[in-house]
């Protein structure tokens, strides 16, 4: 008899918030907006971070931009349907360097419900990361900076101010 060790994926990160904003204005703030909600404590730039860039279209670019306008790649949209749903390839490895051959997906949905926004977030294929993936994901959940659920908060306070 021969024993299989089998591994197991990390299980994506999902967050949902309910937003008091229209779907539309959740959709905005969340992708055109990024830069005025990101904490600046996570930022890949050597300069301050003046900006975060998310190109409106399949294939467009989602970067950063710092005050010296230098520019750092996170990834790019790989689905563009407003203001029901974006995806985004997170292009940065865990080393936390953009790479072009690494991927995993960041996809949020935005459902109206009554004068609020549903806000459904998800990043997954955290597998990709390899051995660093479980602490990777722990990092992104919730870690000392606060990760995604931080992120997610300042958006919520961005979409509605």
């Amino acid at each position: 008899m021969t024993l299989e060790t089998q591994r197991i994926a990390p299980a994506p990160i999902r967050k949902s918030i309910l937003v008091r904003a229209s779907q539309q204005r959740a959709f905005d703030v969340f992708v055109g907006h990024m830069g005025q909600w990101w904490l600046k404590s996570h930022s890949l730039l050597k300069s301050p971070q003046k900006a975060v860039i998310v190109e409106p279209q399949v294939g467009g670019r989602w970067f950063e931009i710092g005050e010296d306008n230098s520019e750092t790649e996170w990834g790019r949209v790989l689905e563009w349907s407003p203001p029901r749903r974006v995806a985004l390839a997170w292009q940065l490895n865990a080393d936390w360097t953009y790479d072009p051959d690494f991927e995993t997906t960041v996809e949020v949905r935005f459902t109206p419900d009554g004068d609020h926004t549903l806000v459904e977030f998800e990043h997954r294929d955290l597998e990709r990361f390899g051995t660093r993936a479980e602490e990777l994901r722990g990092g992104y959940e919730s870690g000392m900076d606060g990760g995604w659920a931080a992120l997610l908060e300042q958006y919520r306070q961005a979409a509605e101010g």
